[in-house]
């Protein structure tokens, strides 16, 4: 070989090493993003905004990172999760009513691109642990096709903390990726899924980033919870279901702990990037609370939507370690922020997004790139009939039920207005507004300016009224019809075909 071959030889080696070099590196510098999620966790039940319960592992995690305090998901389990995985308004993939049921034929629509499947196409290990909640009734509709390499959970929407059946034995509902797993009953849920995350950033390959979607079912129903984390509060909560969901947060809060502590021991706490988001508003009657705001969980009141948000990150800029957000922020925002914004990827391919990508913003203190948010237009949902429930000369049907915010304005429609606040039952807060009967199903509040959803302003501003009632109905006829089949019992129930009482795929009619 003569010199000059030899010459042109090493210099082609030494360019290939320095693209594998540089491949690596790139891939390397991608952020492990880390999102957990609750479950009918109330915006009141956390250190930070008041509780008398501990959760000193999220309260220090939101105090280092960014507080998001104007950031909203939907106002019940599925539709959150949904847009989540889709960054779709409800509106555009058919889900806009109630949750998915899991008699009935139907998940979220096998065409739609999930965030995991983008975030593996960014070169990202992608797992999901914990509640599913939508749908399962063919193979298509599992978190195994939907983009994620592993998966540990339950299915249905809830279900009970140690037996992991639901309605009640033996109709068992906990998976490992395809299979049933029923060496978990007597393990109870939170444990198994802190567990399950732990094993795996212990044995994340450090080259390759990952992408975890924690999804806690604490503290969902059925309150159940193991007795040494109530005992702290045992004189504090004469209610036996606030005791319990007191303890079920505490238990989370120690498993996100140890989560965090993993991540540190395993080195690589440093690049990633922790989101946090409870799913919808509190269920008051089973032990949460959403104090001050109003309503709850399936209200279109703040109650029901406003959410507990923060992110922690050692990449985040120095400035807004330790700050509180204000600015606008909806569940849907996570898919191009995870995949544009921290993975360095690309959104081709999705149905278009309503989502936006947040990260500079969240990173930097920036400002939101968002300024207007449909909570939901459910045409199934309307006012009964018998009164001739009317806004006169309005553009959209005011008996559906919708909310949509518009900078600082906020309206809902079909709605009584007879959720009201609930003060928690562990205090001696009285100071509770009244609420009556309404002769309204129109409602215009100042969200800056009156959060608590006190001041209706319809009358005094009917053009900003009849402004947002104009854009609801632009929303409306850009929006897909509801799909939401009914249940098929024999087909579904896993103890009638052929399931072994395990819920799982079934054949529709």
């Amino acid at each position: 070989m003569t010199s000059r071959k030899a010459l042109v030889l090493l210099l082609t080696v030494f360019s290939l090493y320095l693209v594998q070099a540089k491949t690596k590196r790139s891939k390397g510098s991608q952020p492990n993003v880390l999102v957990i999620l609750s479950d009918d966790h109330g915006y009141r039940d956390v250190g930070y905004h008041g509780a008398l319960f501990d959760t000193p592992v999220i309260d220090k995690l939101a105090a280092e990172g960014v507080k998001l305090e104007n950031y909203y998901v939907q106002p019940i389990c599925s539709p959150t999760r949904s847009v989540l995985m889709s960054g779709r308004y409800q509106i555009h993939t058919g889900l806009q009513h109630a949750v998915l049921d899991p008699m009935a034929p139907a998940c979220l629509p096998t065409d739609e691109v999930t965030l995991a499947q983008k975030m593996k196409q960014a070169g990202y290990s992608t797992h999901m642990i914990g509640k599913w909640h939508l749908g399962f009734y063919e193979e298509a509709c599992l978190p195994n096709n939907r983009g994620f390499d592993t998966y540990l959970g339950l299915l249905l929407g809830g279900g009970y903390q140690f037996s992991h059946s639901f309605p009640e034995p033996p109709y068992y509902d906990f998976h490992r990726d395809l299979a049933a797993a029923k060496d978990y009953n007597g393990t109870y849920s939170t444990y198994a899924f802190t567990n399950e995350a732990i094993d795996i950033i212990n044995n994340q390959d450090e080259d390759t980033p990952f992408f975890m979607y924690l999804s806690y079912q604490a503290p969902h129903a059925p309150l159940e919870v193991p007795e040494k984390y109530k005992d702290p509060y045992r004189s504090i909560f004469n209610n036996e279901d606030r005791l319990t969901y007191a303890g079920m947060v505490s238990c989370m809060d120690e498993g996100i702990g140890n989560v965090t502590a993993a991540l540190k021991a395993k080195g690589i706490y440093d690049n990633t990037v922790i989101f946090f988001s409870s799913d919808n508003g509190a269920t008051v009657m089973e032990g949460g609370n959403n104090w001050p705001l109003r309503g709850f969980k399936l209200t279109m009141f703040e109650g029901g939507m406003r959410a507990l948000g923060f992110v922690h990150s050692p990449l985040l800029s120095d400035k807004v370690k330790g700050t509180v957000s204000n600015e606008l922020y909806h569940v849907s925002d996570w898919f191009p922020t995870f995949v544009e914004g921290i993975a360095g990827w690309n959104t081709d391919g999705t149905k278009p997004l309503d989502g936006f990508n947040q990260w500079e913003s969240i990173r930097d203190g920036t400002n939101s790139s968002r300024t207007e948010l449909l909570h939901n237009i459910d045409p199934l949902w309307t006012v009964p009939g018998g009164r001739n429930w009317v806004v006169k000369d309005s553009p959209f049907n005011v008996k559906i039920n919708a909310a949509l915010r518009q900078g600082d304005w906020k309206i809902i429609t079909g709605d009584f207005g007879l959720f009201g606040w609930y003060a928690p039952p562990d205090t001696n807060i009285t100071s509770i507004p009244g609420h009556r009967i309404s002769k309204q199903v129109t409602w215009l509040f100042n969200i800056k300016e009156d959060p608590l959803e006190m001041n209706d302003l319809s009358d005094e501003h009917p053009d900003i009224l009849f402004s947002l009632l104009g854009k609801l109905q632009e929303y409306y006829l850009d929006s897909v019809p509801v799909f939401y089949p009914d249940p098929q019992q024999d087909q579904a129930d896993p103890c009638l075909n052929g399931n072994d009482c395990v819920w799982g795929p079934w054949t529709p009619i």
